[in-house]
């Protein structure tokens, strides 16, 4: 910048530039503050990277690779089996969305199925888990540790349990009148997976929503209780919005886990059940009898819909998985919350803290 200044004399007065140098603010150093804080981030992350490229990657292209390739099946020449699988391209996803569709959207549409129906009474049964778990009870911790056995255990063990449960003279048919073909193709099947499902993994449901509950400050229920609300407007006003973000967290979890359900029906009903069948068990019945090329067909299909439907949840709901727009892990919306009960005596409903201040 410049600025003039006046040196005086007795004849005339002459003005001369002066330059200022403008002072440095402190953007430019928070942007290269920031600029260093993104390579160090980038270098700790880095190892992690190259292993999920390893572990997830190589894996996925591996497999992609394998679904082009068609049976070795038995050189007419020869006579003997082929060394190499011969290049089919897409042959294979055709014949799987072609001549064998019925067997395909059968898979599909069980592994839909189980997944919405678990995941829906998981979530419900879980959220009430959590609460239990919250409250100030005597043995609390003993009702937390046998809360949370069912998800502790291995999931073929727990198949094991379910089916000695579900045998013909199991614990199930001797509570119930009459007798039912648990294991057997058919609606029970699928009853009895979900049923065992739902009872191993509701307590990880529930564990994930305790730790949301835990982050949320009594000032907000006292705030409300204060205020006059009572236990259910305080659990859908309060409760519910705050713990959104770790229930999400938990049902998206949940979603994939399902997508992808295998070792439960497989042990507790039997493989080629039409009732039951998914399609990580079809992938698994190609892959016994040496066709990998189907195979791998059929783990590919599945890691397309499971990506889509994480591509949803992310799109749909990216901003609550990570605890709202504003950043901060729900702190803007507890404060907003703490201003709208604070504020109820002004927009018409009286609070009683305003009707102490009067009295």
């Amino acid at each position: 910048m410049l600025d003039t200044t006046t040196r005086g004399s007795d004849d005339d007065s002459v003005r001369t530039p002066r330059t200022t140098t403008p002072k440095k603010g402190p953007g430019r150093r928070t942007k290269r503050a920031t600029a260093g804080a993104g390579r160090l981030a980038t270098l700790l992350i880095s190892p992690t990277l190259l292993v999920l490229g390893v572990v997830i990657l190589y894996p996925t292209i591996m497999a992609i690779h394998t679904s082009l390739f068609g049976e070795k099946g038995i050189d007419p020449e020869t006579g003997f089996v082929n060394e190499t699988e011969p290049f089919v391209g897409l042959d294979n996803y055709a014949a799987i969305l072609g001549s064998r569709a019925d067997e395909f959207w059968n898979a599909f549409w069980n592994t839909s199925y189980f997944t919405v129906t678990t995941v829906a009474l998981e979530t419900v049964i879980g959220v009430g888990m959590a609460l239990i778990m919250h409250q100030a009870l005597k043995g609390r911790a003993l009702i937390r540790a046998s809360i949370l056995i069912p998800w502790a255990i291995p999931t073929a063990v727990s198949a094991l349990l379910w089916r000695w449960v579900f045998n013909t003279d199991g614990v199930a048919n001797a509570m119930l009148p009459g007798t039912t073909l648990w294991t057997a193709d058919g609606v029970q099947a699928q009853f009895a997976v979900i049923i065992a499902e739902v009872w191993k993994t509701a307590p990880f449901v529930g564990l994930l929503t305790l730790a949301g509950l835990q982050l949320i400050p009594r000032e907000v229920y006292e705030a409300a209780r204060v205020d006059g609300a009572g236990a259910v407007g305080r659990f859908w006003h309060i409760t519910l919005p705050l713990v959104k973000p770790a229930l999400l967290v938990a049902v998206l979890f949940r979603t994939l886990d399902a997508l992808r359900m295998f070792d439960l029906p497989y042990i507790l009903i039997g493989a080629q059940k039409d009732s039951v069948e998914t399609l990580s068990m079809l992938a698994q019945a190609e892959a016994s009898n040496v066709n990998f090329g189907p195979a791998s067909a059929y783990a590919v299909l599945l890691f397309v819909y499971v990506f889509l439907i994480a591509l949803a949840f992310i799109r749909l709901l990216g901003a609550d998985l990570v605890g709202g727009e504003d950043g901060a892990g729900g702190g803007g919306r507890r404060r907003g919350l703490l201003k709208s009960f604070a504020g109820r005596g002004r927009t018409g409903a009286p609070s009683r803290r305003k009707e102490a201040v009067g009295a």
